[in-house]
């Protein structure tokens, strides 16, 4: 039995997709009338599908390809035993989308979202053996180890809900924690530090080359765990505790800030052999990633955490930013400019869409979060954002339509 990537990915396009109807049709109700299906169903259908049908599917997927990369000779039942836990864990991803989308939070859903973190929890202990094979002078090695420990780590944020919603002792400052826990460490922890891990395994960095690619990854690292108060800021926090907090935002944005001109300076002429569309979206995903440390770092005064945390619109725009423009595009980039997938003329004009898709409706997000801070309301802004996820499903239609023939294409 072989372990086919570019197969499990053309399903990671087509779970995609799904995530993008579904955000359409949360986008209709908004301002047209569709009485067939729950709102707070539709969203919880949405946001778990989309972690788990399209991000921690395609991350484990590319994370099981770069281990067939390095590790020779690959132990016997490799193949098996990830095409196994691969495909329990879309029929958890697939029976959330549904029960979610049906029942909202009832028996069946959380059945298949408790499921889906014991499947999680086997991949991490899997991959996690399987990781030892690879050579501890790979800088890529350290951020998957780290992905895998805040993977389960978040997960205690979802049981907690779990238990809160079975008893019925939903208390709000107790949920809101829950929610923040396992956001945080799904978005800052296990999805940003495993696609650092598959990026620094595609541009190969060495220590060699800077002695800062790696003492950027503990930066990171030991900066992830205090940076969750980032999420509570609107608490009464100890003085300590917010310092600490300052200094975990303070740390990511100098590590970053830092990287960015190593990179350009060691690597401009590898990032210049991609096709121009895949640097737009790498160049787009640092921008954004940029913008998101900034951003951060901006929320450690108090009026502006106020007012960041006080505005529903300031928060959407910021979980698209880091799910969207960052997760979503770097994980497309990724699959494309390593020839998983064909690149052809067809599923490039889709990606193209679907970037435009993105950028439209960060910039629409942004503006309207924004106006929020004077109550001034932006005409058509829910036509537009309509229009801009009708972008997001065309462009993936197309893309996903176009992979799901056979072959590969290095661009």
């Amino acid at each position: 039995m072989q372990f086919k990537s570019n197969f499990w990915l053309k399903i990671s396009l087509v779970n995609l997709l799904l995530v993008a109807l579904l955000g359409l049709l949360m986008r209709y109700k908004i301002g047209f009338e569709f009485p067939f299906l729950d709102q707070k169903h539709l969203h919880h259908s949405h946001s778990h599908f989309a972690f788990s049908g399209w991000v921690s599917h395609t991350l484990m997927v590319l994370m099981i390809s770069f281990l067939e990369k390095k590790v020779k000779p690959i132990r016997a039942g490799f193949a098996k035993s990830y095409n196994t836990v691969l495909l329990i864990h879309l029929l958890c991803a697939y029976g959330m989308f549904a029960s979610f989308l049906f029942q909202g939070y009832g028996p069946i859903s959380i059945l298949f979202s408790t499921a889906s973190i014991l499947v999680s929890f086997v991949f991490a202990y899997i991959f996690y053996k399987d990781l030892r094979q690879v050579s501890k002078d790979d800088l890529s090695k350290n951020w998957f180890k780290a992905a895998l420990f805040f993977a389960v780590l978040s997960s205690l944020g979802t049981f907690a809900l779990a238990y809160m919603m079975m008893t019925k002792t939903i208390h709000q400052v107790d949920y809101l924690l829950s929610i923040y826990f396992y956001l945080h460490f799904q978005y800052n922890g296990w999805f940003f530090f495993a696609s650092m891990g598959l990026f620094i395994s595609y541009l190969e960095l060495k220590k060699e080359e800077y002695s800062f690619y790696a003492k950027m990854f503990w930066l990171f690292f030991i900066a992830c765990l205090p940076a969750y108060f980032l999420s509570t800021l609107w608490l009464d926090l100890p003085v300590a505790l917010y310092a600490l907090t300052a200094v975990a935002a303070a740390l990511q944005a100098f590590a970053w800030f830092r990287f960015l001109p190593l990179l350009l300076q060691n690597k401009k002429t590898l990032l210049k052999t991609s096709a121009f569309l895949l640097r737009f979206i790498l160049l787009f995903v640092g921008f954004a990633l940029s913008l998101k440390f900034l951003l951060q770092l901006g929320s450690i005064h108090p009026q502006v955490s106020q007012l960041a945390f006080g505005f529903r619109p300031i928060v959407i725009a910021y979980l698209h930013l880091v799910l969207l423009a960052i997760i979503s595009l770097y994980l497309l980039f990724h699959i494309f400019v390593n020839g998983f997938i064909a690149y052809d003329a067809k599923s490039r004009a889709g990606l193209a869409i679907f970037t435009i898709g993105v950028l439209l409706n960060e910039v629409i997000l942004a503006v309207q979060g924004i106006a929020s801070f004077s109550y001034t309301r932006i005409p058509y802004v829910n036509g537009l954002l309509f229009g801009a996820a009708l972008l997001l499903v065309t462009g993936m239609g197309m893309t996903a339509l176009y992979s799901l023939r056979k072959g590969e294409n290095h661009p």
